[in-house]
């Protein structure tokens, strides 16, 4: 488990009433945009729990626009991210469920555009802080706050061990892993949050391992290669 930074205790700068449901969901939307490797036609937003019940009045369906937009927490345009996605040619729809989730301020994300797909579900957790749990399908969990690489793959043996080593090989030490898969020997998706950045020349190694499909690479502060 990682220890909390000072952005998790004092939150970022922001534009909103609450962290929970602006920086939060700003973020949320970011890290969709940026699984989905560039702008979307359709933004499909599903809330639970509390986000159901105040999402409107709390701005949280601004919020979640201004990330898939690629603004910052305390971008001055979010109040108005809805008109921008419109100008943009995206097209952006909200819902809400009575379902059970994982945590009161959970929202899923449903990109698309042409034949392309991308779902992520993620929850703020307070303080402007995230954690993604479900991406495609997959129950992966990560918080976006270091650089992170997504891989997915074969369920075959040695695919972990051979991308285990070329990051160390490169000496990019992994802070945190998880790993699901579909079935024994089936798909598979494996999440790494990294200390430091992973660089152009290390993913097209990790593309070119066998048994990898394809795998998409986030640093906010760094952008994202997918």
């Amino acid at each position: 488990m990682r220890f909390k930074d000072v952005f998790s205790i004092i939150g970022p700068g922001m534009i909103g009433p609450s962290s929970s449901h602006t920086a939060g969901a700003v973020r949320l939307g970011r890290v969709a945009r940026e699984l989905f490797g560039g702008q979307p036609k359709q933004a499909d937003i599903l809330f639970y729990g509390s986000l159901a019940a105040t999402y409107s009045g709390h701005g949280t369906d601004l919020a979640v626009t201004a990330g898939l937009l690629q603004f910052e927490t305390d971008d001055e345009r979010i109040p108005e991210s809805l008109h921008f996605a419109d100008e943009m040619g995206i097209r952006v729809t909200f819902q809400t469920s009575r379902g059970p989730a994982i945590h009161p301020n959970t929202l899923t994300i449903t990109l698309r555009s042409g034949r392309r797909r991308y779902k992520m579900t993620g929850c703020s957790i307070g303080g402007g802080n995230i954690e993604v749990v479900e991406v495609n399908g997959f129950d992966l969990k990560f918080t976006a706050n270091y650089p992170t690489l997504i891989v997915y793959h074969e369920d075959r043996p040695g695919v972990l061990a051979d991308l285990t080593r070329l990051l160390s090989d490169a000496k990019v030490n992994i802070g945190y892993m998880d790993v699901d898969r579909k079935g024994r020997l089936g798909h598979a998706a494996t999440v790494i949050e990294t200390d430091g950045e992973i660089r152009e020349e290390l993913l097209k190694k990790i593309k070119q391992l066998d048994n990898v499909k394809s795998l998409s690479y986030i640093h906010l502060n760094g952008g994202v290669r997918s």
